[in-house]
């Protein structure tokens, strides 16, 4: 079975390839990005490694769960491409000494993904999003990475709870 954090990191993926890459069409990047997963995959296993299928699966479960988690991760894919300006605003007020555009790739764009998520995903716990936006940032970039993360998406949960609190604040539709 394809999993969240499965398609988080994929979304990650396409988000830090889109940044670095920009195109006009982000939706016929994400056709592109698909197919190129799907070829790795094939590549993998015509290699004789083992690999954990998904897009070569003939199950139908599988084929089921992979859809579902492509739907995920395009739906943060999109997200984060559509409020690119507010997230980056709202990131950088929480970075002390620092501009958005000083940081690392991976970071700056598992700090969108994970603020998309806080603001827009009111089923997912804020801990739950910090705990797999920290673990991404580990597995993608370095340990140091993830105590930053960390302290970025806490105090932009905190300050989101707080709007919530005040009435300040309603996720996006």
């Amino acid at each position: 079975m394809v999993t969240r954090r499965q398609a988080r990191e994929w979304a990650l993926m396409f988000l830090t390839s889109f940044d670095l890459n920009p195109q006009e069409n982000a939706d016929s990047a994400l056709a592109a990005f698909w197919e190129q997963q799907e070829e790795l995959e094939r590549e993998r296993v015509a290699s004789g490694e083992r690999v954990k299928k998904a897009f070569c699966s003939v199950d139908v479960a599988v084929r089921a769960s992979l859809e579902e988690m492509k739907t995920f991760a395009e739906s943060r894919v999109k997200g984060v491409c559509a409020q690119r300006r507010e997230l980056d605003a709202r990131i950088e007020a929480h970075l002390k000494n620092w501009k958005l555009y000083r940081l690392g790739t991976v970071e700056r764009n598992v700090l969108r993904l994970g603020a998309w998520e806080l603001l827009n995903c009111a089923d997912v716990p804020s801990p739950i999003v910090i705990n797999e936006s920290v673990d991404i940032a580990k597995y993608f970039s370095e340990t140091k990475s993830g105590r930053f993360v960390n302290g970025v998406l806490d105090n932009l949960a905190k300050e989101i709870a707080n709007q919530k609190g005040a009435g300040e604040w309603t996720p996006a539709k």
